[in-house]
């Protein structure tokens, strides 16, 4: 996969409540080792249902059909398929009514919790579950191997990471800038996540087309 396809899922990743989550656990009075589980449980997680997907999807183009172009299509109907709902999904979730429970325990979360929030919110939170299914789809359809996935796993956590590297470079004056940050996406992140996953229907929408 290219930039233009690892870059804009990357972002989808990790716009919302995941971000959020780095930003509160960088600004705790334990950043370094909560950080440091969320981005532990965040690589494992992406890694595992990014290959469980990947692994699927290859079954799905090889007993699709014996012609490559039909089984390609088919790929391309199922990534298209994901990316719609997951369009619906992120507009439907963008009014949230209250934060979530969890959020409430981010300020005095243990590593523990910050390493079961990480797994849990990269690998089974709803839109990032779906971003991974794509982005497998994407790979099979484009017969990438496996290991052409770890630019997007690593792009995935990297971009995790960003908070607590911000308090890493920046010291005292990113907790300034963090909340600041954590409020716009609290806000804001649904467009982010809308215009990216646009920008990759439009990427699927070629590849039917071609």
């Amino acid at each position: 996969m290219d930039i233009l396809t690892i870059l804009p899922m990357a972002i989808v990743m990790v716009a919302g409540p995941q971000i959020i989550s780095a930003v509160f656990f960088a600004t705790s009075e334990d950043w370094r080792r909560t950080s440091a589980a969320l981005l532990a449980g965040a690589v494992l997680a992406v890694t595992v249902f990014v290959t469980i997907a990947y692994v699927v999807m290859r079954l799905v183009k090889s007993g699709a059909s014996s012609d490559e172009s039909t089984s390609d299509h088919v790929l391309d109907f199922i990534v298209l398929a994901l990316l719609l709902i997951l369009l619906v999904y992120v507009f439907l979730d963008r009014k949230r009514a209250e934060p979530p429970k969890w959020m409430g325990k981010l300020e005095t979360a243990t590593p523990r919790f910050a390493f079961t929030l990480g797994f849990l919110l990269l690998g089974l939170f709803p839109s990032d579950l779906l971003t991974s299914i794509a982005v497998a789809g994407r790979m099979a359809r484009q017969h990438d191997p496996w290991w052409n996935a770890v630019p997007f796993i690593v792009l995935s956590v990297l971009l995790l990471a960003l908070p607590v590297l911000l308090v890493l470079l920046l010291g005292r004056r990113a907790h300034v800038i963090l909340p600041k940050v954590r409020n716009w996406m609290n806000t804001n992140s649904w467009i982010v996540n809308e215009i990216v996953i646009l920008f990759f229907i439009a990427i699927t929408i070629d590849s039917l087309l071609s």
